[in-house]
């Protein structure tokens, strides 16, 4: 097996599980549509990932991580995300791109090179697009975010993370100061389709439901 494509699924069920309830384990289809590949290409892998004692995996009752499984997708997720803050922070790489680049350096670095940039970026919590870097531990970082589409009229709060790699959706917001950091008034929010007028440094910025519900806000 390509260790590339271990660590890609590694981190594939890793992110897929935190969507889902504790319980739940995740279908081989979701793993296939969120890395772009055959439903068969899946069932192999997780049957070679099952022989390595990195997943639990039973056909169709869906896979979860073993514990060497967790800590080796967030080894993957730790140095992708301070991949991240590291080209957005030293060469002003923009943040709406940078994700693509990570994921291809990602698994160049070594555990030495990412202990450098650790240690030169100030051992951050939260990538640029306020996602939490794990620790060397393995420990995410936690925050008390809430959902902007859960906001009303009137409510101040502070963008934390966006929720889309998207590169069209995070030029869109920046186009709108709608970025990590940014501090936003809701002015309207329409009860019928829950589009939203919102007040940011740059102006005042007309959101969908939908892109709202990109954006994890904490509220002042």
């Amino acid at each position: 097996m390509s260790t590339i494509s271990v660590e890609n699924y590694l981190k594939a069920i890793f992110q897929l599980s935190a969507r889902l309830k504790a319980e739940e384990k995740v279908k081989p289809k979701l793993i296939a549509n969120h890395l772009d590949v055959s439903l068969p290409s899946v069932t192999s892998m997780m049957k070679s990932l099952r022989d390595c004692y990195l997943v639990h995996y039973e056909s169709y009752q869906g896979v979860r991580l073993t514990e060497e499984g967790e800590k080796k997708a967030l080894r993957v997720l730790r140095k992708h995300r301070l991949v991240e803050m590291f080209l957005v922070e030293t060469l002003d790489f923009p943040w709406s791109e940078v994700h693509a680049e990570a994921e291809l350096l990602e698994h160049a670095i070594s555990d030495r090179l990412e202990t450098y940039i650790a240690q030169y970026l100030g051992n951050p919590l939260f990538d640029p697009h306020g996602d939490p870097i794990p620790t060397v531990d393995g420990e995410l970082p936690r925050r008390n975010l809430t959902v902007l589409s859960e906001l009303e009229r009137g409510d101040l709060a502070t963008i934390c993370r966006v929720l889309s790699q998207k590169v069209d959706v995070l030029k869109h917001l920046t186009l709108l100061g709608l970025i990590p950091g940014a501090t936003i008034e809701v002015l309207e929010k329409l009860s019928f389709d829950g589009q939203m007028r919102l007040k940011s440094s740059i102006g005042v910025a007309e959101v969908s439901k939908t892109l709202s519900m990109m954006l994890m806000v904490q509220c002042d």
